[in-house]
């Protein structure tokens, strides 16, 4: 057998993702480091699912709650992001000193009856109140899941892991897409259905039953997983702090390579979730397909291009990164968003479906590589102790900003601008004709302060 083929066996390809490479410290096995991630992948699933259902169901809640683009987008964005970015700050920070497997435990079990609620919405106001009820229980899932994680993958290994973790948001948008499509076409052809102590309810209420009760069995099986030993990196003055002071300080002090980081990230974010938030909508109002046909179509589009972008980025930043590259989470942004701004605009100004849905899947594949580079960095960039809490503010501007700010500013175009719903592909458009750049430049910008301080951090390490 050659060399080339010899690495390209299957052992070979089972130690290139083996948690032991770093001889100083005595990682986790293979099958417990993996086992945690893969429990961890699904209960990010079902948040996504949760989170994102709202997106298929715009046209029947504006029916039936008698509501604008903007109100959705509110529903959509505001609503879920305020308290999931706000409250993530000190979930996180109970995180870095505390049972990490416990918190995610409670957290599914507290999105997933919020997610039921929205189903018993028959207002506006009680629906935003449901919906803030799922960004609590969810910020507690991703800052205690990359504190985790960075405890079970050395630094060479972990943008691969953090990848296959955040594969879970595509297949939970794909699934949410999917399912909810579908439940609403079953139920569309059913009698009114009336539930004890809640009443008659829609179709698109049902759908929220539907995708909230099976996270109930998340908060369980995240007890078959343990909490992982600290592997602190302690700074030259002495090992961090837990405390979000000195956590804001040490940010503070690398303003640059963090700001750099997380602004140019979440400028990707934002032409992600504002092509996402609305590609059902568009598809719907302006090319004319039914709820059930958009949410199938765009569903598999995010599983298949979703996920094998984000795992593909993983695997380039960590090369990158063994070959030297203290940048590489950096690098993997701007060729993300070098693919996903062009494409993404472009999409949304064609007129026919295929066109539409080729593009749509290449913006998506480029969009998807930077977000496990993105929980990569965060990690290298950060101390032990603080990586939950500087998680949380990555994720505080990003939810705030991209899942917040972007679908509402397009809404917002849509109605305040164009005063026209047809539109809505013109309002998408020119939100990622803004964005897109300037993440590009952002990164780019951010490249010597953020090797300064990967530096630092890592050479701490005992």
């Amino acid at each position: 057998m050659t060399p080339a083929v010899k690495r390209l066996s299957a052992p070979a390809l089972w130690r290139s993702v083996q948690p032991f490479s770093d001889s100083r410290l005595e990682w986790p096995n293979a099958w417990r480091a993996w086992g945690a991630v893969a429990v961890l992948f699904v209960a990010y699933a079902l948040a996504f699912i949760d989170r994102t259902i709202l997106t298929l169901l715009v046209g029947p809640i504006r029916a039936d709650l008698h509501i604008s683009d903007t109100q959705v987008s509110l529903l959509h964005g505001f609503a879920f992001a305020i308290f999931y970015t706000v409250l993530g700050i000190p979930i996180a920070r109970l995180a870095d000193v505390s049972n990490r497997r416990n918190i995610i435990s409670w957290s599914a079990v507290a999105w997933s009856l919020a997610c039921c609620a929205c189903g018993t919405a028959r207002t506006f106001g009680s629906l935003f109140l449901a919906r803030i009820g799922v960004g609590i229980g969810e910020a507690g899932l991703s800052p205690s899941a990359y504190s985790m994680m960075a405890d079970l993958f050395p630094e060479k290994r972990l943008s691969l892991a953090m990848s296959v973790y955040t594969s879970a948001l595509y297949l939970g948008a794909g699934f949410a897409l999917i399912i909810g499509g579908a439940v609403i076409g079953m139920a569309m052809r059913l009698p009114p259905l009336v539930l004890p102590l809640i009443g008659t309810i829609h179709a698109w209420q049902l759908t929220f039953f539907v995708v909230g009760l099976p996270g109930l069995l998340v908060g369980a099986l995240m007890l078959t997983v343990r909490e992982p030993l600290r592997r602190a990196k302690p700074l030259a003055s002495g090992a961090p702090k837990a405390r979000f002071v000195d956590t804001v300080a040490f940010m503070r002090t690398h303003a640059r390579a963090y700001a750099g980081h997380i602004v140019g990230f979440t400028l990707i974010s934002v032409v992600y979730n504002v092509a996402v938030a609305w590609a059902p909508a568009f598809l719907i109002r302006q090319l004319g397909l039914s709820t059930s046909r958009a949410g199938y179509f765009l569903g598999v589009v995010i599983l298949l291009a979703g996920i094998s972008g984000v795992v593909i980025g993983g695997l380039l930043a960590d090369h990158l990164r063994r070959r030297g590259r203290l940048d590489a989470t950096l690098l993997v942004g701007v060729i993300s968003i070098a693919v996903a701004a062009p494409t993404g605009a472009g999409a949304f100004s064609m007129t026919q479906f295929g066109p539409f849905l080729g593009l749509f899947a290449v913006m998506l594949f480029g969009a998807s590589m930077a977000f496990g580079a993105a929980a990569a960095g965060i990690q290298v960039l950060t101390p032990n102790r603080m990586r939950a809490q500087a998680s949380a503010a990555y994720l505080f501007t990003l939810n705030l900003l991209a899942v917040g700010a972007g679908p509402t500013f397009a809404a917002l175009l849509t109605d305040y601008w164009f005063h026209d719903d047809l539109r809505v592909g013109d309002s998408v458009t020119i939100v990622i004709c803004v964005a897109g750049p300037l993440a590009g430049l952002v990164l780019l910008r951010a490249r010597k302060p953020f090797v300064a301080c990967v530096t630092l951090t890592a050479g701490a390490a005992p």
